[in-house]
């Protein structure tokens, strides 16, 4: 992990630890904790048209902040609750859609790839 989460992931741990939660950050309260701020993320979206979205004026701006803030703390306690590298989890990931998503077949395109093979 890059020292920037490293950071917030030993943060939220003694965060956590203070106030006798890690009972409760097992791995499905904290994808399911997940999940609903995703949710509520989503939820400043609705209904805007794309331009709206991409000027949100500073009020709904300052609500995605936070969102966006509770969306990572959870991410990154999931991460760091299964010892999972969520930096090096993402790379992978990208590595597997560079592979998957060849430029030139699918420059411009939203069609969905193949799964890869094995």
């Amino acid at each position: 992990m890059t020292d920037k989460v490293e950071r917030l992931a030993a943060r939220l741990g003694e965060f956590a630890r203070e106030r006798d939660w890690e009972q409760f950050h097992t791995p499905k309260n904290l994808a399911m904790a997940l999940a609903g701020e995703v949710g509520e993320l989503v939820a400043e979206f609705q209904w805007l048209t794309p331009a709206e979205a991409a000027n949100l004026d500073e009020e709904t701006l300052a609500r995605v902040r936070s969102e966006l803030g509770d969306v990572t703390n959870y991410l990154v306690r999931l991460a760091d609750v299964l010892h999972v590298d969520v930096v090096e989890a993402a790379h992978a990931k990208l590595d597997e859609n560079e592979r998957r998503y060849d430029p030139e077949l699918y420059r411009g395109s939203a069609r969905k790839a193949p799964p890869l093979s094995p």
